[in-house]
């Protein structure tokens, strides 16, 4: 595997988890701002299956039979499903958002991010380092 591929693979693989960890960050945020809305239900992303399948998408490439097809682009797929946080203490209106959960997951995802994104510049460093003449 070339240093072209690498990369790319690399990169690729960050750029589908920084989007689903944006996705699951917005989920949380709406979780939080929601704390108080009666009946509000918490939702969250199963990270890891919905990166398996953003994987496994893009590892089937789309094949156009006709000239008249649009290209597939994996930016239009859906990415993690929503699921139903499980209740731990429900409250008497409904709600099932425990704000400390929440901001705790919040949190762990905010660290995530940010590991992908230094991952992103550590691969990007790399490969410009790999590209520089010898001095």
């Amino acid at each position: 595997m070339g240093l072209d591929s690498r990369l790319h693979a690399d990169l690729a693989f960050v750029q589908r988890a920084l989007q689903l960890r944006t996705q699951r960050q917005a989920v949380l945020a709406a979780n939080l701002a929601n704390a108080d809305t009666p009946n509000y239900k918490a939702r969250d992303i199963d990270f890891a299956a919905a990166l398996r399948s953003a994987l496994a998408a893009d590892a089937l490439p789309l094949a156009r039979t006709s000239a008249r097809h649009l290209p597939g682009s994996a930016l239009g797929q859906p990415a993690g499903r929503l699921l139903y946080r499980s209740v731990v203490q429900p409250s008497l209106d409904g709600n099932t958002v425990d704000p400390h959960i929440e901001r705790a997951q919040f949190a762990d995802n905010a660290l995530h991010v940010q590991f992908l994104l230094e991952r992103a510049m550590g691969t990007l460093r790399s490969a410009k380092l790999a590209l520089e003449p010898a001095k």
